[in-house]
């Protein structure tokens, strides 16, 4: 049997279905099937339940984490260097971070007062991840 994608084998079967005359392609396109949706099950292993996930080796993901985790901590704008993110987006994956069991506190909190105590350029806090909580 030659090599099939995923997107192919399910088309095939698709017309095979919606044809309704040659029921006898029937049987094929479903081992085309089976046999692509089994290579794309090997390539991406299921995580362990009672393991974390980890990101991959080497996203952005991972170097955001690795700054977070560094006794220091580190600064949106830190991560925008790192990564070429968007404020917004960086202030969104702090945000998520939640979501996933990490704790994210906020170290120092530096605050510029320009003319009039109207916020400067300059303002920034830091972040660390406190902890990761169990449940």
């Amino acid at each position: 049997m030659r090599h099939t994608s995923l997107r192919a084998a399910a088309t095939t079967l698709l017309v095979v279905w919606d044809a309704g005359v040659e029921r006898s392609a029937l049987p094929g396109a479903m081992e085309a099937l089976r046999a692509a949706l089994s290579r794309v099950g090997a390539a991406y292993p299921p995580c362990e339940p009672s393991a974390p996930c980890r990101p991959r080796e080497g996203t952005k993901q991972q170097a955001v984490l690795t700054l977070l985790r560094r006794p220091e901590g580190t600064t949106i704008v830190q991560v925008i260097e790192a990564t070429g993110w968007a404020q917004h987006t960086v202030r969104g994956f702090l945000a998520g971070l939640k979501k996933k069991g990490h704790a994210v506190e906020v170290l120092e909190r530096v605050r510029q007062v320009g003319p009039g105590s109207q916020g400067a350029k300059g303002s920034y806090s830091v972040y660390r991840i406190a902890a990761v909580e169990q449940g």
